[in-house]
């Protein structure tokens, strides 16, 4: 995983251990408007210090220490002299390279308990000699390593919260960072604090500012080109790209069939009229519904849908460079992607985030199994050979609403929710067809007006019909029905890693039922997804 540029502010590394929680460590960090930076746990120790952090955390991890393969940390991280706190498996790692001793318990504790401060840390002040923390391990520390000592204890293990302050060294066997362990964002305030001697100098404005010199430092007077879909993620890079570049930059709406209903009008109002921003509209509706017909495994759409964008972005590049004065017919050779470019526009421009990152690629030989192939970092820029910006890589979703709220965006678009690339494909299960999409396009808009009416659209994270392969028999008007199922889809969540199915009052899924069965041709039953993720994703494909 590339590193961002290092920031002129204060900063915490998060090395990534494969725990389902190191995400939420770096999004507990940003919330102390400390900037946080995730990176792989077989980073070099030269690596930091030339990355300059202000302390390190040590993320937890399914493996023990003792398995084969384990992941494992650079030693000489431990005596950089620069302040760490080790979570869980950080913990372990902490103590069975200082010299201390890690035994497999026999059992594995998970879930609450009761953290007794027994001497005292900087870790706890102002905590009391209490505090409710949140457990998930199955290894324990059994003995100190030399200039440890113990600051306090659960009911099973004496060494819960352990330190060495001479150099800086602290561990937590519970994970602070969950919302079970209800004070554990104070325990991070202390270390980032106190411990770290952090600053709170991290903000939108600060990372629109930063981010506006790095694309400026990147692009030079180049063109940079990019896809816009009319979702949050692409919508606030166009922003923030033109806010750095101006009329450099230039977008393209590809219009794939498979999109929301007035999706395309939507898209052409907000950044033609409202922003002036270069677009160009390229309706391809047909020849990607040409190439899906008969298509019914999930990843084959995918990929199927990503390999014909890339073409058609292409393509659309070229006539870019035709329609453009400044280049010339002369250029227009250089377009070719076996010369290593396309004239002008050397840059594509991505509206990747974390999140889209960590589930599409196994990071630095993290052992996270890649679960969706559809997010922008699947491989776009190698087959093109453009030079990637990625301006807003490093934050997630919540924090992208911030920025478009900052950069002037409408809330209709910034608080939209999100969208799959692949669109209504992946909401469609089984073949694509005109006939299907229209069920899907119907019933999908009248959740949305509902839950705009009803004041829930901006109170979930994202909420959606899907249409299923099933049909099932039912009656309308006295007469036998054997038609389709449509199952609506609503979770809250706070950047799509974890998510949760919404407890809406019954007479809305009522309302949202009756609608669908009444008003959508071809549908005569709606079922509610009450699935939280893990284990099931939020999309259904």
């Amino acid at each position: 995983m590339k590193t961002a540029a290092p920031p002129k502010h204060s900063k915490i590394l998060i090395l990534d251990f494969g725990s389902q929680y190191t995400q939420v460590i770096a999004r507990r960090i940003r919330e102390l408007q400390v900037y946080s930076e995730i990176v792989p746990f077989d980073i070099s120790a030269a690596e930091v210090s030339k990355l300059n952090p202000n302390g390190i955390i040590l993320s937890g991890g399914p493996a023990s220490v003792y398995d084969k393969g384990a992941p494992q940390i650079d030693p000489k991280i431990f005596s950089s002299g620069i302040p760490i706190l080790g979570i869980c498996y950080g913990l372990m790692l902490m103590a069975h390279h200082l010299g201390g001793q890690v035994e497999f318990s026999g059992r594995r504790e998970f879930g609450a308990g009761i953290l007794q401060i027994t001497d005292g840390s900087q870790l706890f002040d102002g905590l009391g000699s209490q505090l409710d923390v949140w457990n998930s391990h199955g290894d324990e520390v059994t003995a100190l390593p030399q200039g440890f000592r113990a600051a306090a204890r659960t009911e099973s293990s004496h060494f819960a919260a352990v330190e060495d302050a001479t150099r800086k060294l602290y561990g937590l066997q519970f994970h602070p960072e969950v919302a079970h362990t209800p004070r554990g964002k104070e325990i991070l305030q202390n270390f980032v604090y106190h411990i770290c001697h952090c600053a709170m100098d991290w903000t939108m404005g600060s990372f629109t500012e930063e981010a506006c010199d790095r694309i400026q430092q990147q692009v030079g007077d180049a063109k940079v080109v990019l896809g816009l879909s009319g979702g949050v993620d692409s919508s606030v890079t166009a922003a923030l790209l033109h806010k750095a570049i101006g009329d450099q930059l230039t977008c393209i709406f590809v219009n794939n069939g498979l999109l929301r209903s007035r999706e395309e009008e939507m898209v052409q109002r907000v950044f033609e009229e409202n922003f002036h921003i270069r677009l160009k509209y390229v309706d391809a509706s047909e020849r990607f519904l040409s190439r899906l017909r008969g298509i019914t495994d999930p990843e084959q759409k995918r990929k199927i849908i990503g390999n014909e964008f890339i073409e058609v972005f292409q393509h659309a590049t070229e006539e870019l460079l035709a329609e453009d004065p400044e280049n010339g017919s002369d250029k227009l050779a250089a377009a070719s992607p076996s010369r290593g470019g396309h004239g002008g526009y050397r840059f594509l421009a991505q509206g990747t985030l974390y999140p889209d990152v960590i589930e599409s690629v196994a990071i630095g030989g993290n052992p996270a199994h890649v679960i969706k192939s559809h997010h922008n970092v699947g491989g776009l820029p190698e087959k093109m050979h453009f030079e990637l910006v990625e301006p807003v890589r490093q934050l997630f979703k919540d924090e992208v609403r911030q920025l478009g709220l900052q950069l002037g965006l409408p809330k209709e678009i910034v608080h939209r929710q999100p969208f799959p690339g692949p669109g209504l494909a992946v909401r469609i299960l089984g073949e694509v067809t005109t006939e299907r999409l229209a069920i899907l396009r119907e019933a999908d808009t009248i959740v949305t007006s509902e839950m705009e009416s009803s004041d829930w659209y901006y109170r979930v994270w994202q909420s959606f019909a899907v249409l299923l392969p099933v049909r099932s028999v039912g009656v309308m008007g006295d007469q036998r029905t054997y038609e389709n199922t449509i199952v609506v889809r609503i979770v809250e969540s706070q950047d799509g890693m974890t998510a949760d199915w919404v407890r809406l009052p019954y007479e809305l899924l009522a309302r949202i039922s009756t609608r669908i069965s009444n008003e959508v041709k071809g549908v005569n039953r709606v079922c509610y997804d009450i699935s939280s993720k893990p284990p099931s994703t939020i999309e259904w494909e």
